[in-house]
Formats: C-alpha cells, sequence, structure tokens
C-alpha cells in the first residue's frame, strides 16, 4: 500500500527510503497519518528501501538519540540511527523535542 496513510503505534519502528534514518514511535499520534524522511515515506523496518533522493529543502540531519514532536498530532518519535532527511507529518516538519525547564521552586 503505498501513498496511504499509516498506523503509527507506539514502539513501532520506521526507517527511511531514501537514507539510513531510523525512528521508533514513542508517543503515537491521533489517526492514521503519513510519516516521511526527507519527502519519502517511511517503511517499518525491515523493508527495503526504493532508493531515490531525499527532496530539496528536506535535507537536513537527524541526529540519533534526539526526540521529535508535534503537539497537534500529539506525535512523538526517537532517532535510533541518525541520517540526512527531515522528519515530517502530514507534511508539517516535526520539530526537535526541547527538554521543558522545570519550574523554579522557591
Amino acid at each position: 500500500e503505498h501513498g496511504g496513510s499509516m498506523e503509527l503505534k507506539a514502539g513501532s519502528r520506521w526507517t527511511s527510503a531514501v537514507s539510513d534514518v531510523e525512528v521508533v514511535v514513542v508517543k503515537a499520534p491521533e489517526g492514521e497519518v503519513t510519516l516521511k524522511a526527507g519527502g519519502h515515506e517511511m517503511l517499518p523496518l525491515g523493508q527495503e528501501g526504493t532508493g531515490g533522493s531525499i527532496e530539496a529543502g528536506l535535507d537536513g540531519d537527524v541526529p540519533i538519540g534526539k526526540r521529535y514532536a508535534d503537539d497537534a498530532t500529539g506525535v512523538e518519535l526517537l532517532v535510533t540511527k541518525g541520517g540526512q532527511g527531515i522528519l515530517t507529518l502530514n507534511d508539517t516538519i516535526l520539530e526537535l523535542k526541547t527538554a521543558k525547564p522545570l519550574p523554579s521552586s522557591d
């Protein structure tokens, strides 16, 4: 099934079709979504990438160990293998999740 949306279950692992990037879903989004890396739909880990090249403008670095999140859908991804190819969900670029500062107690 190509061009369809996928169900991202917590704990499921995905690999980029066009680069080395691999992610694991920490928090699953609501409903069905389309997860891409470098402009191409990600594949379930273990599936061979179709090759092709990263789309222009989406060739940024995705560092291992970083978390990416999207507040609108509630998704959170952890990068388990770094590489090139910006992560997008429903064509929205996922933001690097930064540790929220703890409220100061006085």
